[in-house]
């Protein structure tokens, strides 16, 4: 009997055929009559997580830690250990991830199939580049462990590998010192989109955390307003305030989005107004990289049609005409987002052969699913993309064209030959065939 698995976005519905749990690191994959797929905490976008009428692989049982050198920062851990989990064990001991998404909710297995990326990517670079080695079990038996030296090629093609070479059983990753939980933050207001180009290459030059809210449904000499925020660890030094994490849940799932275009311009004209903090302000670092799981599930304010993202990235040279544009046909359209993340990346190239983060700026949007009116907004915005030459993040994405991922990722067809033969995604079908 199928079951329906649903990823955070709650689009689209499918169904896998099997679930089967992997809780042995040490057993082989099962003998599944259809495709497979791992399925960590479903926090992904769209359906690069999903495989209908497949076999999903769930990964969450795989949540033992193997080994962590609180002197050298490196841990090893299975791949369905959260970044959660992994945080309450290395921050007490002065260690943080070197790179984080927006949410702590994700395994360290999605982390590095989608080669996820964070504030200071500018800095870093991507998760990938932090990984020193990790374990591919691939369908057949074989047990490749994968590091930049070792299975080198096998290494490059499963960060950001959408989860399509095999199952990622354990992972070895660097960890970044820090001496305190604290953060120092500051936030700027900008008017609008030109001025946010100078402000960005002033503090990405002084901060190694930086990303900006932009309001979408501003118009005329306002498009592009928007909050700055920069951010750098505390030290020792630092007076520190106490910090308890209090959280909620949204109790029903509503029948209509609550994100209306009325909600949004309301939010965005209330968030815009926010106080400048020119002067850094201690924040902790659960609120600071992680606001949204304050909210447990807040996925369920766009109601029971969920929700679509948005991500692209731009090269430089044609970022600044293409996000104008892009912010114009939004606010024209009314179809606002109050998520709407603007951020440049650094120019250190990503070592996955499919990732998405790469030299440009990208730009992360959240819009309901009014259906046919929401594709069609989102087709307009793919050929801004398109012609500026820039590429969809597929860990947020359900429904761009086959010719718009290859266009994006001209090192698809490359890819392929490292594909476990067991493996697909509803994802990759329907981006490929």
């Amino acid at each position: 009997m199928s079951k329906q698995l649903l990823s955070w976005n709650r689009y689209p519905r499918l169904c896998a055929a099997q679930i089967h749990a992997i809780s042995n690191r040490l057993a082989h994959l099962p003998n599944a009559e259809s495709s497979m797929l791992a399925y960590g905490n479903g926090r992904s976008y769209g359906d690069v997580c999903l495989n209908q009428d497949g076999c999903l692989l769930m990964t969450r049982y795989l949540d033992r830690f193997i080994n962590f050198d609180s002197d050298s920062g490196i841990l090893r851990c299975e791949s369905g250990v959260t970044l959660e989990e992994i945080l309450s064990i290395i921050v007490p001991k002065g260690w943080f991830l070197p790179s984080t998404p927006g949410t702590r909710y994700v395994t360290i297995g999605g982390a590095l199939a989608n080669d996820v990326h964070g504030k200071n990517h500018h800095s870093v670079g991507t998760f990938g580049h932090h990984i020193r080695s990790f374990e591919l079990l691939r369908s057949d038996g074989q047990r490749l462990e994968c590091t930049p030296s070792k299975n080198s090629e096998y290494f490059h093609a499963t960060i950001g590998g959408l989860g399509l070479t095999g199952l990622v059983t354990w992972v070895e990753i660097q960890l970044a010192p820090i001496r305190s939980p604290w953060m120092h933050v500051e936030s700027k207001s900008f008017p609008n989109l030109k001025e946010f180009w100078s402000i960005n290459q002033q503090y990405e030059a002084e901060w190694p955390y930086t990303v900006a809210w932009v309001d979408c449904l501003a118009q005329n000499k306002q498009r592009g307003r928007g909050i700055f925020f920069s951010a750098r660890h505390a030290s020792m030094e630092d007076a520190f305030p106490c910090f308890k994490e209090n959280s909620w849940r949204i109790p029903v799932t509503p029948p209509i989005s609550l994100v209306n275009n009325l909600s949004v311009r309301v939010f965005n004209e209330i968030y815009y107004r926010n106080p400048n903090r020119p002067n850094s302000k201690l924040t902790h670092y659960i609120p600071y990289f992680y606001p949204l799981d304050k909210i447990k599930n807040w996925n369920r304010i766009y109601g029971r049609k969920g929700f679509l993202q948005y991500q692209c990235v731009l090269p430089h040279e044609s970022a600044e005409a293409a996000i104008d544009s892009l912010l114009e046909i939004i606010s024209k359209n009314g179809q606002g987002s109050f998520l709407a993340v603007l951020k440049t990346f650094g120019n250190r190239a990503s070592l996955g052969m499919l990732s998405f983060a790469r030299p440009g700026v990208t730009l992360a949007l959240d819009f309901p699913n009014h259906g046919e009116r929401t594709l069609r907004l989102l087709d307009s915005l793919d050929f801004v993309v398109k012609e500026a030459g820039g590429a969809l993040y597929p860990a947020k994405d359900s429904r761009m064209s086959g010719e718009m991922f290859q266009c994006g990722f001209p090192e698809w067809e490359s890819f392929m030959k490292f594909i476990d033969p067991k493996f697909s995604s509803s994802f990759w079908r329907r981006v490929t065939q």
